[in-house]
């Protein structure tokens, strides 16, 4: 298939951390991925019916200690209706959203998943971490640093919007268990210099595998990978980026095609992946966009006290619902087999995981 490009920003896919992942496996004793996690999931969330928001159909509460935390903000989210054509992984609605740290008690832990179960509500958090090796072998273990806003799982990875630098590709079968024979019982250290491994006191870690790294044209700013969806509606596939942008900051969004085949993005005859799509038709302070049908359902913001509004149409031409989700409202997942959208908030005491239904907004635009 040919495809034309528009030209000015672009990615470029690193090389796979192949042998850093190995030896941490080899370390912990081999991956379990998504299915070991989903088979050991240790809390639970719980129907909410105090999300106000006036769109919002079904809401979630993470449990106490999650909703109250002051260290860890949820950003992203996706679902099974992204990885696979039947909505499901082994016959369970699954969906994943991300959290970034903030400093507390001098640590800063990076960003973390958690994979929640639908149907049982019962979930659980994945630390993502970073290995190295050095020329002798010996491995550094890092947290990854990035804000997290949004969240993709496309086939068998996880893309992860760290903003100005791009995005970052987990494969959701390198998840590893931290056993207690192999792992340091200290939640304020990250580590892989001996012979067992500090994790922060998470028993799962998740490490990188590649990235994709942001580009852009002399004289033209960088794109910032501030949310991210896919569009299953388009052929082939298409991962939605944006910008969440406020003043005079940009609030682009783009559109690159994926390899149906790889899940890998579309790579041009340069060897880098471009957009199909490049608009500054954005709203101020969007959090989240999808698409479905030529169709663009996007969040915005109001602060910590006011509930977001939903924008609905096509870049530059966007119809505003008012308070239409709860308050912190950040990025979208669209599930087709329900027509429902999916997003969190992120506020403490504030915190929800909740959908809304797709006609709810074509009745009222």
């Amino acid at each position: 298939m040919a495809f034309e490009f528009v030209q000015g920003i672009h990615l470029h896919r690193t090389e796979e951390n192949i042998d850093e992942i190995d030896a941490l496996a080899q370390r912990l004793g081999g991956r379990v991925g998504i299915e070991g996690v989903i088979q050991d999931l240790n809390r639970r969330a719980r129907r909410s019916f105090f999300a106000f928001g006036r769109a919002v159909h079904r809401a979630y509460r993470w449990d106490r200690s999650d909703c109250r935390s002051r260290r860890w903000w949820p950003q992203g989210i996706t679902t099974t209706a992204d990885a696979s054509d039947t909505g499901d992984f082994g016959g369970r609605r699954l969906l994943v959203t991300t959290w970034y740290a903030k400093e507390h008690e001098g640590v800063k832990k990076g960003s973390r998943i958690t994979i929640l179960d639908l149907d049982t509500l019962r979930y659980r958090h994945v630390l993502l971490v970073v290995p190295t090796l050095g020329d002798d072998g010996t491995m550094t273990l890092a947290p990854l640093s990035v804000h997290a806003g949004g969240i993709v799982w496309a086939g068998p990875y996880l893309h992860i919007a760290a903003t100005s630098r791009g995005f970052m590709t987990c494969r959701v079968d390198d998840i590893l268990r931290v056993p207690d024979e192999r792992g340091v019982p200290d939640r304020l250290k990250l580590d892989a210099s001996e012979d067992k491994v500090a994790s922060f006191g998470y028993r799962y870690v998740l490490p990188v595998r590649f990235s994709y790294k942001a580009f852009s044209a002399e004289g033209l700013e960088k794109m910032r990978y501030s949310f991210m969806s896919l569009d299953r509606s388009a052929q082939p596939p298409e991962l939605v980026v944006g910008e969440y942008g406020r003043g005079e900051q940009t609030t682009r969004l783009a559109r690159y095609p994926i390899d149906a085949e790889s899940m890998h993005l579309v790579v041009a005859d340069d060897g880098f992946s471009r957009p199909l799509m490049l608009e500054d038709g954005g709203v101020v302070q969007m959090q989240g966009v999808v698409v479905t049908g030529g169709t663009y359902y996007a969040t915005a913001s109001n602060g910590p006290i006011f509930p977001g509004n939903v924008y609905v149409g096509r870049p530059g031409r966007f119809r505003k619902h008012r308070w239409a989700t709860p308050i912190g409202c950040e990025d979208l997942s669209y599930v087709a087999a329900a027509d429902e959208l999916w997003s969190v908030t992120e506020h403490p005491n504030r915190r929800w995981v909740y959908s809304m239904k797709r006609a709810w907004f074509d009745k009222r635009s």
